[in-house]
């Protein structure tokens, strides 16, 4: 019995790679091919949420109103304030509530005449510039929200267990708790320790409710600016366009507070802005998506913690971006939004090829980011 020829066994093994690839193009311009690969991101990419990093946010009291940074001397004074109001209220000691009110402005003084001094005694440090974001593009329909490579070495967020963060608490409890006031001290409580009694109470009762699951806030991620149809004004492209849209139908059914994150997000908060809904918290220095839950979860501790969120973002983006949000220790409620494109049965496939693109840049991304982690991921903003 005669061998084959190694040439005509060479070209066999190429005509069987060749239709196999063919097979694969073809499929990927099917509306089978995209849904395969959000299947199996959504399978394999872990959410589990960072116990460590979680702990930042545990005081979930999230406020529009609260801007100190975490882990300052301002902000662990007024953990100490709220635990001592929710003490009094537990207690029906209503009377301390005034009393309570003087000392924490004393102590706010007190720290802030402090820092004022160390500062002083400082030597001035030269200004970095921030980076600053612009469209290079008019068309561009992706932009800060598609990194390059995101990090899965996530710091954990400060938090109130370390020993020096302890030993600070003790001291402004005992403060709120002990230091001598005038007697003419200001009997009325105020606007603001009214709206922080109500904080405390509305933390209270969503304890007594079943708090598993239960958002603090929804956050939406940018997905690129354009130029408007005038070609001189800069507007959200269609991909946010549509999340935002999304927005809109989430905060008509919760009333929840909005994070805008990316370098899209003044421009996001004007487009909400004029349909009727102001957006407070805005996150404008991520320039990708690492950056985005990094310095959104940032945000959220410094606004007072929220332990879950809703996430607005595409079906390809979710996956890796509730990975990145789970390391930073907030866990999501994923809110798909749709795509510019919709998926069609066969025809006109250049839609189907749109999503495929897609899918294949996150699960390439997602892919370098559990394996290599990043370099281009920002620790602070």
């Amino acid at each position: 019995m005669s061998k084959t020829h190694w040439m005509i066994r060479f070209v066999r093994v190429v005509g069987i790679l060749f239709v196999l690839f063919a097979c694969l193009v073809v499929f990927i311009y099917t509306p089978f091919y995209s849904k395969l690969i959000v299947k199996a991101l959504n399978y394999f990419v872990p959410v589990e949420v960072n116990q460590v990093a979680a702990k930042s946010q545990q005081q979930a009291s999230l406020s529009e109103h609260d801007n100190l940074e975490p882990g300052s001397n301002l902000w662990i004074a007024r953990q100490a304030y709220l635990s001592l109001i929710e003490n009094a209220l537990n207690s029906k000691d209503s009377q301390s509530l005034a009393l309570l009110q003087t000392r924490y402005k004393l102590l706010q003084e007190r720290i802030i005449e402090q820092q004022k001094k160390e500062d002083a005694e400082e030597p001035e440090k030269p200004a970095i510039p921030l980076l600053k974001a612009s469209v290079s593009e008019p068309e561009q329909v992706l932009s800060s929200s598609e990194p390059e490579l995101e990090s899965s070495q996530q710091n954990p967020l400060l938090d109130l267990n370390s020993s020096e963060s302890k030993a600070l608490m003790q001291q402004y409890v005992d403060f709120l708790q002990k230091h001598p006031v005038p007697a003419e001290h200001d009997q009325v409580i105020d606007q603001q320790t009214t709206q922080d009694i109500a904080l405390v109470k509305q933390n209270q009762n969503d304890e007594k409710l079943s708090t598993h699951n239960k958002p603090y806030a929804i956050v939406v991620l940018g997905g690129g600016l354009t130029l408007d149809e005038n070609k001189k004004d800069i507007v959200v492209n269609p991909y946010t366009r549509l999340r935002l849209e999304k927005t809109l139908e989430l905060h008509n059914q919760n009333h929840l507070p909005i994070v805008l994150s990316g370098v899209e997000a003044p421009y996001m908060q004007k487009w909400l802005k004029v349909r009727g809904v102001d957006a407070k918290l805005l996150e404008n220095r991520s320039m990708n998506t690492c950056e985005n839950t990094r310095f959104s979860s940032l945000l959220l501790q410094k606004k007072g913690g929220a332990p879950t969120v809703m996430l607005v973002t595409d079906i390809y983006h979710m996956p890796r971006t509730r990975r990145l949000f789970a390391l930073n220790g907030i866990e999501t409620i994923p809110v798909e939004a749709p795509m510019p494109t919709q998926l069609t049965a066969w025809q006109p496939s250049q839609q189907n090829y749109d999503h495929s693109r897609r899918a294949n840049y996150e699960l390439l991304a997602t892919i370098r980011d559990v394996l290599f982690g990043s370099s281009g991921c920002r620790e602070v903003p």
